[in-house]
C-alpha cells in the first residue's frame, strides 16, 4: 500500500479511545498493510492504527530478533512480571521528544494476527516495552502523560510554537 500520515501531538484524535478490532477483512488487511509501510519509511520500532487516523487497535512492533514488525491485533496483557525498567521512549507522534518511563520488560500478551487467529506470546525487552507504549495509544494516552507538569507544559510550548512557525509560512498545512 502506501505510508500514511502520521498524527502529532496536540492533535486531539491522538487522545480518542480506540476499538477493538471485530472484522477480519480486506479493510484490515490494507491497514496493517499501510502501517507496515508507514513504520518502515520512517525506521521506527511501532506504530499504531490510531497515530494514522484509525480507531481500530492495531500495532505492528519490530521485536529486534531479525523477524521484522510483528502484528498485534486487539492485544491484551495477561502478566506483567514485575521486572521494571526505566526505558527513554520516544513516539512517531512527538518529533524530537524522548523521555524516561518505568515499563515493565517482561509481559505475556494474547492477541490475533492479521487473520483474526489468536495467540499469546512472551515478550521481553523492546517488544514489551512497545506494546505497552502501543497499547496507550488505544486508550488516548501518550507516554508524555506521565512527565512533570512543567516537563509537559515545555513539550507543549515547543509544539504550540512549531504551529505558529508553520502557520506564519504561507502554503505551509498546520496540524
Amino acid at each position: 500500500m502506501a505510508p500514511r500520515t502520521i498524527l502529532e501531538y496536540p492533535d486531539p484524535k491522538l487522545r480518542l479511545p480506540s476499538e477493538p478490532v471485530t472484522v477480519f477483512d480486506d479493510d484490515l488487511a490494507r491497514l496493517v498493510d499501510d502501517l507496515l509501510d508507514t513504520v518502515r519509511a520512517h525506521r521506527a520500532l511501532a506504530l499504531s492504527a490510531p497515530q494514522i487516523d484509525d480507531r481500530r487497535q492495531v500495532a505492528v512492533i519490530d521485536a529486534g530478533d531479525g523477524e521484522g514488525h510483528r502484528v498485534y491485533i486487539n492485544p491484551d496483557i495477561l502478566r506483567k512480571h514485575g521486572a521494571f525498567g526505566f526505558v527513554q521512549e520516544s513516539c512517531l507522534s512527538l518529533p524530537g521528544v524522548s523521555g524516561n518511563v518505568i515499563r515493565d520488560t517482561r509481559i505475556r500478551v494474547r492477541a490475533q494476527d492479521r487473520d483474526g487467529t489468536p495467540f499469546e506470546r512472551e515478550l521481553v525487552g523492546m517488544e514489551a516495552v512497545c506494546l505497552q507504549h502501543e497499547k496507550d495509544h488505544f486508550a488516548g494516552r501518550l507516554f508524555i502523560d506521565g512527565f512533570s507538569f512543567l516537563r509537559r507544559w515545555q513539550i507543549d510550548a515547543k509544539f504550540r510554537g512549531r504551529a505558529k512557525a508553520a502557520a506564519a509560512r504561507p502554503g505551509v498545512p498546520t496540524a
